[in-house]
């Protein structure tokens, strides 16, 4: 008996042991958060805000060894994490020997749980010989990137070796103001005939349909030209397939089949930065495929001029064609990238308010608008649930409070006096005239609208007005904005400049 009982006593110590052990872990790495978010904010300051969103903000503080004092941090790609140990790993140590000193060692890793790229073998498997079809199957080539899609192939396959996702085709791209003159421009640069211009570099900002004009580019480009080569990558791993094949002696074969290609789409060249032996490999890809007469198309979030750390050779060569700018979508494009999208979901009904909602309050790009309608329309099938806007507000809680800029009170009272030209006095006034009454109740409408204060708050910024009076004037220009076109009018434009 007293056996056993000290049988339990000693598991139940061995639990207790192995509990704690795993609230110090615990803890622990609360505490590293915790130091990496000061540390990052000073590296921010240091490095600037773009070296630090691209670089430093990605490190995620890993394993932390007590006895050796070794700290691991991890970055997402090979790519990323030699660029910060090549550059940044000095400042790194520094900085954590700072804010903690029993931090001897710094060590740059990829994650352990990062996405394992495919394997392109560019270099591989000798040279892929002249009289080879140019069409074979991704089944048939050793060489997945070479492999070259045909019509019949293409239509029946979600992405086909050459990368290209069949899903995004211009049929798909809603167009608008923002970037009308970028999709024409692509869909040029597919057409049959020659192109005016090349290379074509679209310059957008995440999320805005760059990736998606270069698909639609590809699709769009083998249905014209079905026996044509077509080689679409990332910079980054445009980069990390010319290192490879320079480290196993293979450059001939690389550049032998890059440049064999009829169609040529980088996407994120931001990215190709560093290495000037890959820097001066893509410019001399880019000149023999101009030479002969080849397309060229190149996506990034920043124009050529303001690439870092490109040699100005290769800044001139991307600059060269055309530069299509992809501006942040309006409100009109974000209702009607909604509208289209609903188009996939024909047995599911979203109220007008809610689509109103989203393209108001989600506009910091495409895809999370996308996203958080995807997200919702989910949420609801898998629920039972009908879509409302109550719903949205609660699912989507993260998507909108990232995309909500603060407007304040003052700002919106400011913006309707310059455009009905009275006096910002105005707004807290006891006139009754139509004048003045009026611009009155659509600041109040605006309040509501575009910030989270209620109604007896916004009352009180008007001249402390009863919430009653604010009740009306919302439901009032909600009213007019249905039966009066200049009202609505003057009440896009107003949230236009707010939202700017």
């Amino acid at each position: 008996m007293s056996g056993t009982a000290g049988q339990g006593a000693n598991g139940v110590s061995k639990k207790s042991k192995a509990v704690k052990l795993v609230m110090e872990e615990d803890q622990e790495a609360v505490n590293l958060a915790a130091d990496w978010a000061d540390i990052s904010q000073g590296l921010r300051k240091d490095l600037g805000q773009q070296a630090h969103s691209q670089w430093i903000k990605p490190i995620q503080p890993g394993n932390y060894c007590k006895e050796t004092g070794t700290l691991d941090l991890y970055l997402p790609t090979e790519f990323s994490a030699n660029w910060v140990a090549d550059r940044f790993a000095d400042r790194l140590s520094l900085a954590w020997k700072i804010a903690r000193p029993d931090v001897r060692h710094v060590r740059v890793l990829v994650h352990p749980g990062r996405r394992q790229l495919p394997e392109l073998r560019l270099g591989g498997g000798g040279a892929r010989p002249a009289s080879a079809p140019a069409n074979d199957s991704a089944q048939g080539s050793a060489d997945p990137i070479s492999a070259v899609l045909a019509g019949e192939a293409f239509a029946a396959l979600g992405q086909g070796p050459a990368g290209i996702d069949a899903s995004q085709t211009f049929s798909s791209f809603v167009t608008g103001q923002s970037n009308v003159l970028a999709c024409n421009a692509a869909q040029r640069m597919a057409a049959t005939e020659t192109p005016q211009f090349s290379p074509l570099y679209l310059k957008g900002a995440t999320g805005q349909g760059k990736t998606h004009l270069l698909h639609a580019i590809g699709h769009a480009y083998l249905q014209h030209h079905p026996h044509a080569r077509i080689f679409y990558c990332s910079a980054e791993r445009f980069m990390v397939e010319f290192v490879q094949a320079l480290r196993q002696n293979q450059m001939i074969e690389f550049k032998s089949r890059l440049r064999g290609f009829d169609l040529l789409l980088v996407d994120d060249i931001q990215f190709i930065i560093g290495k000037a032996s890959a820097q001066e490999e893509l410019l001399y890809t880019i000149d023999a495929l101009l030479q002969e007469g080849k397309r060229l198309v190149f996506a990034a979030d920043r124009a050529p001029q303001a690439l870092d750390g490109v040699e100005p050779r290769l800044l001139s060569r991307l600059s060269m064609g055309l530069v299509a700018d992809i501006q942040p979508a309006d409100i009109e494009l974000r209702r009607s990238i909604l509208q289209n999208r609903l188009g996939r979901f024909a047995s599911v009904d979203v109220p007008s308010d809610v689509i109103e909602f989203l393209a108001r309050t989600i506009n910091r790009n495409v895809r999370e608008l996308v996203g958080g309608l995807n997200k919702l329309i989910a949420y609801a099938q898998l629920t039972g649930q009908a879509v409302s806007l109550q719903l949205a507000e609660e699912q989507l809680t993260d998507i909108l409070s990232a995309n909500r800029r603060r407007i304040t009170i003052d700002e919106i009272q400011r913006t309707v006096c310059q455009f009905y030209r009275i006096d910002r006095t105005e707004m807290s006034s006891k006139r009754r005239a139509r004048a003045v009454v009026r611009p009155r109740q659509v600041a109040m409408y605006l309040a509501k609208v575009l910030t989270p204060r209620s109604y007896p708050e916004i009352g009180r910024k008007f001249g402390g007005r009863d919430h009653s009076t604010v009740i009306h004037a919302v439901r009032l220009i909600e009213e007019l904005r249905t039966r009066d076109a200049d009202m609505d009018g003057d009440v896009r434009s107003l949230l236009r400049q707010l939202e700017s």
